[in-house]
């Protein structure tokens, strides 16, 4: 017999798709704040492009290729099954399409968010200069490559699901997208960086956060907008939603505490940017283990996150690759903790929980095929894309700045004065002289 509609379910799951959705306006204001004030504009039109692209690629092949029963290998599933969303909306008779009393429709919506954010986030690694048109062709390329398959390999019953090979160990946990969001964007970000090269001035000049306020009005969005990450892929309004929302809340502000205070003890003072980095890092490393941890435990795999990742984005500096908003730093390396972390502090199965080391096996191997499959993909995909269209603006465009070379824009005219005018009075950083060299991690953006 066909599920009568849940109403109820199909209001939190378009809630939750809408604030998924808010997360990438969000990660524009997050990342536009971070960067100089000559590439605002870009940065934030890279974020937006990734809505624009993603968006109209899902509704083609995207679902399809993510959760389409016709499994090609349990890799990925068939991009002409439901191309275009055909039968994924109504059946023959014209009604909609029900699973477990949702709308398919609405799952549809629910998840091609994930879908955008996923590659928006990767931008962050390439901020200053890259091609704005190689960097959509890059888009719709990764997404169909890297992230369609990810997302069916763990959520479409793939080879890294309840239903694939490791489940004959323990079956594998990543409740909202530890591996299929953030190891796949941390991964093809260290790709991408190292593919695209260093900026000019990398490790020399100082490349500050412009906007700090800006910073934090985006690390807000961004936590508010996780709710509907996290929570939402309860697939109820019930409780187990309810403890999602309650560990990415305590896991977060760990994550700030943790990273407030290696900045305090290593540098001498606790930043307005290093609060809003340890909120991502928090958001990122609870997102797979939202509803498998006590809010005590996530208390602690939050502190470590932070304090794990306000670490590790000084190792751009001491490894030579110019990983320009530290996606790298923070998604992929709270990513994999989190991953990971599960596999000690589950209360189901965790090592320290007195599980025995099954499920931390599990969640080891899932991350290391995770990263292995993201890295060849996307070295793949940025080569090819460096030796056809090319990755790079010309030197001088990188210096006068991107958005009035790409954009024909600038995000600043102040007090009247003409934009290209207000673009060069404001070439450099506001934070402190443009000549002064980086001397250690404190000046590390996050």
């Amino acid at each position: 017999m066909e599920t009568a509609l849940d109403s109820g379910l199909t209001a939190w799951m378009l809630v939750s798709a809408s604030l998924v959705l808010l997360m990438t306006p969000g990660l524009a204001l997050f990342y536009g704040g971070m960067v100089r004030t000559t590439s605002v504009l870009n940065m934030m039109m890279m974020s937006f492009g990734a809505m624009a692209v993603v968006g109209v690629v899902y509704v083609l092949w995207g679902w399809s290729m993510s959760y389409s029963t016709d499994s090609i290998g349990g890799v990925f599933g068939n991009p002409f099954t439901h191309f275009g969303l055909d039968g994924a909306i109504t059946d023959a008779s014209g009604a909609y399409v029900l699973s477990d009393g949702l709308p398919v429709v609405v799952d549809v919506a629910f998840q091609v968010t994930f879908a955008i954010i996923t590659v928006a986030l990767i931008s962050g690694a390439i901020a200053d200069r890259a091609r704005f048109g190689t960097w959509l062709v890059f888009a719709a390329v990764w997404v169909t490559l890297a992230y369609f398959p990810m997302a069916h390999m763990v959520w479409g019953g793939g080879l890294l699901s309840g239903d694939g090979p490791f489940a004959s160990i323990a079956e594998p946990v990543d409740f909202a997208g530890g591996t299929v969001v953030h190891i796949n964007a941390g991964v093809a970000a260290l790709v991408l960086a190292i593919v695209v090269g260093r900026r000019k001035g990398f490790g020399t000049t100082a490349m500050r956060p412009h906007n700090l306020p800006l910073v934090m009005l985006g690390a807000a969005l961004l936590w508010f907008g996780w709710f509907g990450f996290n929570a939402g892929s309860a697939y109820a309004a019930d409780g187990l939603a309810g403890l999602a929302w309650v560990n990415t809340t305590t896991a977060t502000a760990a994550a700030v505490l943790g990273w407030l205070l290696v900045e305090r003890l290593r540098d001498g003072h606790a930043t307005s940017l290093g609060a809003a980095s340890g909120v991502v890092a928090g958001l990122v490393a609870i997102t797979p283990a939202a509803a498998a941890l006590t809010p005590v435990a996530s208390i602690a795999l939050g502190a470590v996150a932070g304090a794990l990742c306000a670490q590790a984005v000084g190792l751009k500096y001491r490894l030579g690759y110019d990983d320009s908003l530290d996606v790298v730093g923070v998604h992929l390396v709270a990513g994999l903790w989190g991953t990971v972390g599960i596999g000690f502090l589950a209360t189901d199965g965790g090592l320290l929980r007195g599980g025995g080391g099954a499920l931390l096996l599990v969640q080891v191997l899932v991350a290391l095929v995770a990263v292995a499959f993201s890295a060849v993909i996307t070295t793949v995909v940025a080569l090819a894309l460096k030796y056809t269209m090319g990755w790079r603006v010309s030197d001088d465009d990188e210096a006068q700045g991107i958005d009035a070379a790409v954009h024909a824009e600038t995000g600043y005219d102040l007090g009247g004065v003409g934009a290209s005018r207000a673009s060069s009075l404001l070439v450099g950083s506001p934070l402190r002289p443009a000549s002064q060299p980086l001397t250690d991690d404190s000046e590390v953006i996050a």
